[in-house]
Order: C-alpha cells, then structure tokens, then sequence
C-alpha cells in the first residue's frame, strides 16, 4: 500500500500542473511562486538539518572500522579501513562518498532448504552509483539553462555524455542509465519480501518522484518537443529574480517544474539528506586513533572522588570488628619487615 500511495500523490502532482496550467491564476502560481517557495524551503531546510548535525557533540571517536587499527610496528594496519591519520580519513571519504565503498561490500544472506548461504551482492551498489553519478551530470547538464553564454566544460561534458548519438536529438547516456538504475531500486523493494516488508512511504515516493522527473524529462527532449529558447528565457528570468510568464511553456514542461520543485522542497526533510549528512557522520569522517590518544569529554564537570584509601579510613572501625584486614595496615607491616 505505501508503494500505491506514493504513485498516487505523484500522479496527482501530475495532474495538478496539468490543470493548473490551463488557468491563468494556477499558471501564474505554478511559474512564479512555486520555484522559490521550494528554493527558500530547500535551501532554508538543508542548511536547518546541517546546522542540527554540527551542533550535536562528538567528544568520543566512534568511527565504525573492518581493519587493523595501528598499534605495534610490526603489525601491519589498515590504513584507510580503519584510518588513524587525517589522510587516511580523506582517503575513506573520498572512496565512500565517490564510489560508495561500503556499499560495495554488501552481502546477501538467504536460506536454501535449511542451510544459511551468504554471498555477494553487487546488483545494490550498482544500482545506487549508477542513479547518483547519472543524477550529479543531468544536474550539471541542466546548468546551460541558468548560464549565458554556457561554460565550455559544460558543452565538454554534453559531448562525452552524448556520444552514443544514434538519431537527432542525441541521446544522452545518463538519461538511460538514471531511468534503468530507478526501475532496478522499484524492482528491487517489490520482488525482495525482506525489502517490501521494512520499505516505508518515504522510500516509495523519492524513487517515484525522480521517475517521474526523468521520464517527463526524457519525453520533453525525445518524444514531445518543446521551446528550448522559451525553457532557457524563463530558467535565466528566474535566476535573474525577474521571472516570466511565458505562454510558450508546454504543460509537459510544467509538470516536469512542480515535480522538480517537490523533490527540492522534499529533500531536506527526506532521507535524501544523506547527501550532506555523510560528511558530518562521525562514524566516517573521524579517525581511529584511541589507543594514541585519549579522548576526553570536554563538558565534564569536576567530580569530587572517594578513593578505596579514603573509603577504608572512614570504614577502618567497622572492617577491624567485622575481621577485615586493612590494606594500609597490611602495607605497612610490609615495609617494616
């Protein structure tokens, strides 16, 4: 059911642009108050959960590790597993945050007959860096529209991305490649019991909302053609904080602007966050270095302590009549022998 539910709110979506496009009050709100409404909201909304991340104290390094830690010399560490320096933590970022190295080493467990078989499964990670990387260079792509004249990496970039040109319009490689790795994580929660029976509203929706996103974008540029010229006039308006109404905008395009606007207002409250929580995580971006140092926590307040040499004066006429030896008496019958 939460698989229907999020399809129906993005098809009411859908419908929404479609029928507010067709009155001059919706269109005007649809085109000049929904872009920065969920451009305040993205940018206010990620920079509120940054902030909440920062301000919670890290006084212990807690980073979770699958190597040797250093210790002795001649035991040979992990060094970027388990990272005991600065370098070693840039270099596990870098592998976890560019190529989802954690990810990579995800195992599948399934019992046949009643045997427990454990195996790799490379399908999920895949999947997940195709969507991200393909996400990250229609993005980068789209920057033509807010840029005039375009940047000459951006125009690099299209060319390597479309290279696989079959017919006119090219077809761009990132647009396949995003709409296949989202149809494999769809596929992947309904086929898997153990996956549909843990899947949430939430993680529905997301991936249902960058289909719809992708696939209306993908009929805009190869199925049903629309005004670049006006798309580019309007993009550069808004950028420009003087935004138009241009009657030139096709309903596809409006649909494809509310979809992209949700999924910019959804973001900072969604698990989709974790595209700026994995810097701030401490159980990666800090080193394993507590046998070299000793953490402290830095709001300790003073503690008054009671040693046992304390607690054994203050106790000695109870522990001499109940017959137990006393350890300064003990000590110092010792010295004196």
């Amino acid at each position: 059911m939460n698989a229907l539910y999020s399809l129906l709110v993005v098809l009411a979506l859908t419908f929404a642009a479609l029928g507010a496009g067709q009155l001059a009050p919706g269109r005007a709100v649809l085109i000049l108050v929904v872009p920065y409404a969920a451009f305040t909201i993205f940018i206010a909304g990620f920079c509120w959960r940054v902030m909440r991340w920062a301000w919670v104290p890290v006084p212990f390094h807690i980073p979770t590790t699958c190597g040797q830690q250093r210790s002795l010399p001649w035991i040979k560490s992990a060094k970027v597993d388990n990272p005991s320096s600065r370098w070693g933590v840039l270099a596990r970022m870098a592998a976890e945050i560019l190529l989802f190295r954690s990810l990579f080493r995800n195992d599948r467990a399934r019992m046949q007959g009643k045997r427990l078989i454990l195996g790799e499964s490379k399908y999920l990670w895949l999947g997940a860096l195709a969507l991200h990387w393909s996400l990250l260079l229609i993005l980068l792509r789209h920057l033509r529209l807010f840029l005039e004249p375009v940047p000459a990496w951006i125009n690099a970039l299209e060319r390597v991305d479309g290279f696989f040109q079959v017919d006119a319009p090219q077809i761009y490689l990132s647009d396949v490649i995003l709409i296949g790795a989202l149809i494999y994580l769809l596929f992947r929660r309904f086929r898997d019991p153990a996956v549909r029976y843990i899947s949430l509203f939430a993680d529905y929706f997301a991936l249902f909302l960058l289909l719809g996103i992708a696939v209306s974008g993908v009929l805009m540029r190869y199925f049903v053609r629309v005004d670049l010229l006006s798309v580019k006039q309007f993009a550069l308006s808004l950028a420009a904080f003087r935004p138009l109404d241009l009657s030139a905008l096709s309903p596809l395009f409006l649909v494809h602007l509310l979809l992209v606007c949700t999924l910019g207002a959804y973001l900072p409250f969604s698990k989709l966050m974790h595209m700026g929580g994995v810097f701030l995580s401490p159980t990666r971006n800090l080193a394993n270095d507590s046998r070299r140092r000793r953490h402290v926590n830095p709001w300790n307040y003073p503690v008054k302590t009671h040693t046992y040499a304390e607690w054994e004066e203050e106790f000695r006429d109870k522990l001499v009549a109940a017959g137990i030896p006393i350890e300064a008496e003990d000590a110092g019958d010792a010295r004196t022998n």
